[in-house]
């Protein structure tokens, strides 16, 4: 298979993308730097509030920015693409249909991980963008599992850690993060999917268990896999 360029639509949030990159370089099997996946990362912090215009859509759109990125990504040697943000996943369809080439589709690869790993109950740790969507809940009953959302205080609790620590540069600690899990596993879950890249950054933090599922970790993976490099051991 002819190696493959992706191109990464960030700035969506700016670490989450910082951070794809690395992942990517971490987790792909090479022994010198010719070796690597060739990456274009557009850290666009242009585009508008996903969840935002879910919740209120006289608000800016963030389809068309999204849209024009990957054109401009395409036309300097993009292949494929990825989005590290699992809300603009909300709009796949549009995406893909305003793309030139491939877009990969973080959620529904998320989905296919828990189903591997054989998760019954997955909690879902998002945005409420995400959430109101349904994004997770749908892709996640297409693989015969119960999706699981959090309550509307630990929904906000969530939220806050999104934008008022991660977005905002402001560490997380395990005392901020701990009710979060704890809430979690009281509803019986026995898988929990980081659905916000912001997420990923605590996960890198503090170090969370494997019952966690990192969104941000599967599309790297599923990015290196699709652009014909293979994952370490």
């Amino acid at each position: 298979m002819k190696k493959q360029t992706l191109g990464i639509i960030g700035g969506v949030g700016p670490l989450a993308t910082m951070f794809i990159g690395e992942m990517i370089v971490r987790r792909t099997k090479a022994q010198k730097d010719q070796e690597h996946l060739h990456t274009i990362i557009d850290n666009d912090t242009n585009i508008p509030d996903r969840t935002a215009f879910i919740l209120d859509n006289t608000k800016e759109n963030p389809v068309p920015v999204i849209i024009e990125d990957a054109k401009k990504l395409a036309s300097v040697g993009a292949d494929m693409i990825a989005i590290p943000c699992n809300t603009a996943h909300t709009f796949y369809d549009e995406i893909q249909e305003g793309s030139p080439i491939p877009v990969l589709h973080m959620i529904r690869e998320t989905a296919k991980r828990a189903s591997e790993l054989g998760a019954e109950r997955v909690g879902i740790l998002a945005t409420t963008g995400t959430l109101t969507s349904r994004m997770y809940q749908d892709a996640l009953e297409e693989y015969g599992i119960t999706p699981v959302v959090p309550d509307n205080e630990m929904r906000a609790h969530v939220m806050t850690i999104i934008y008022d620590y991660v977005k905002a540069g402001k560490n997380v600690t395990q005392d901020d993060w701990q009710p979060i899990e704890d809430a979690m596993l009281a509803l019986n879950c026995d898988r929990l999917v980081l659905g916000c890249t912001e997420l990923s950054i605590v996960n890198r933090d503090l170090k969370l268990s494997n019952i966690y599922i990192d969104s941000l970790i599967v599309l790297a993976e599923c990015a290196i896999l699709a652009c014909g490099y293979e994952l370490i051991d």
